[in-house]
């Protein structure tokens, strides 16, 4: 029998994916290649992430199919919120003035909390006994 949470999990990690792709548009308004030092400038920001958005999107087509690599795909993208939450907090604190707006600190608040949902339903869920 199929866990009650598995079909929310699945619109929980759609709207991260979503959340993600905002936070990763505002990164580009604000220049993240700069605050994190990385080389390329928008070229290469933009190449970095097909394969990060492409694994997202992966994970979601394998929930949406029922297979269990999506359980943990859910697992491991849902950190992303944390990760990327804990990070620009880091920045902010240090006196960074990017995504030190009201837009993109509530995206971020948003995508870490939408992050926490995530983790504690897919935990719910991988942890149901098998049947």
């Amino acid at each position: 029998m199929e866990h009650p949470f598995t079909y929310f999990l699945l619109w929980i990690y759609l709207i991260n994916t979503v959340l993600l792709i905002l936070h990763e548009m505002d990164s580009a308004y604000w220049k993240e290649w700069d605050v994190f030092g990385l080389g390329g400038g928008i070229a290469g920001f933009l190449w970095m992430h097909i394969p990060i958005y492409a694994l997202a999107l992966y994970g979601l087509v394998l929930l949406a199919q029922g297979a269990p690599a999506g359980l943990w795909f859910a697992l491991l993208f849902g950190l992303s919120g944390f990760i990327g939450f804990g990070v620009h907090a880091y920045f902010i604190r240090k006196g960074r003035p990017e995504f030190n707006t009201p837009a993109s600190l509530g995206l971020l608040r948003v995508w870490l909390f939408m992050s926490l949902i995530q983790e504690v339903v897919t935990i719910s869920v991988l942890l149901q006994p098998s049947q």
